[in-house]
């Protein structure tokens, strides 16, 4: 994916597309390290948040051999609601 620097202000900047965006859980307002490493760019979330999933993703990987066998818990005791 290539992407170009454009001005903004009396510094430069790029855009970082959405899907690479979301994979790296960055948002709006997130802060960056910016590095240099050689000739590269290097962009470092200083705060890492943990990956937002959709149950519907998530679910969508369960098939049959992956899913656990039921567990038996006994008889009521008490009130229970079964």
């Amino acid at each position: 994916m290539r992407r170009r620097v454009q001005k903004w202000g009396n510094s430069l900047a790029v855009r970082i597309p959405a899907d690479v965006a979301r994979a790296c859980a960055l948002g709006e307002g997130t802060a960056l390290e910016v590095r240099r490493d050689g000739e590269r760019v290097v962009l470092i979330p200083e705060r890492r948040r943990p990956p937002r999933y959709e149950l519907s993703e998530l679910v969508s990987g369960i098939t049959r051999r992956n899913r656990p066998a039921p567990v038996d818990f006994g008889r009521r005791v008490g009130r229970e609601a079964w």
